[in-house]
């Protein structure tokens, strides 16, 4: 059976629907950067999902051609994540998604190098006729964090992340956001096939203890 992030790692990718404090192991990842509104039909954002997911399984199928990474086992690809930041905003202001900055991510398994990285953006450019060179080998260690699953709208997020920062002012920890720590989102749902209203994102924030 085909490994599955989701189900190896349940306390990363499964949480409940209420406030969870989590460590967060480093991990490799297909990254893209961007900036714009998520939603633009053909926008820089669904542009750069189209190119992590042409890597992530040219990599998923390469036991299939004649490049053999080491230590390759058959996987199930994790799902799109994404860490989001709007400048000189506190928060997040839904009401205005052209100034969003985002880096949008798939993870990989620890047997993908950084070679193998390289012949997956290249082979992928050459099969799907896409420009995949904008994608990054990237390496994130997140640490202590707050997590909650969130369901429904994107634009509904601010109750999800109200009961997050209550929970942190009960039990004594802060958010630690930074350059580098960033509000994220993890998508475990199809928003092509799912309705709106059932759609299941993991929310997740940088904290440390006070």
């Amino acid at each position: 059976m085909a490994f599955d992030f989701k189900k190896e790692y349940k306390e990363l990718y499964m949480p409940k629907c209420k406030p969870e404090v989590v460590t967060v192991p480093k991990a490799n990842y297909i990254a893209v950067r961007g900036k714009g509104d998520p939603n633009q039909e053909g926008g820089a954002y669904q542009q750069a999902i189209s190119v992590l997911y042409a890597i992530a399984y040219t990599l998923k199928m390469s036991y299939k051609t004649d490049y053999k990474i080491e230590g390759f086992y058959e996987y199930v690809v994790p799902p799109l994540e994404g860490f989001w930041w709007q400048d000189d905003v506190h928060g997040v202001d839904y009401s205005n998604k052209d100034t969003f900055n985002w880096i949008s991510v798939i993870r990989l398994p620890e047997f993908v190098k950084q070679e193998d990285f390289q012949w997956a953006v290249k082979t992928a450019s050459n099969k799907k006729k896409i420009d995949c060179s904008v994608a990054e080998f990237m390496t994130i260690e997140e640490g202590l964090c707050v997590q909650m699953m969130h369901l429904g709208e994107f634009d509904n997020e601010p109750v999800t992340v109200a009961a997050m920062d209550a929970y942190l002012v009960d039990n004594g920890y802060e958010n630690d956001f930074s350059d580098e720590r960033l509000h994220h989102e993890i998508y475990l749902s199809d928003a092509r096939k799912v309705a709106p209203e059932k759609w299941k994102t993991v929310i997740r924030h940088p904290i440390r203890k006070l």
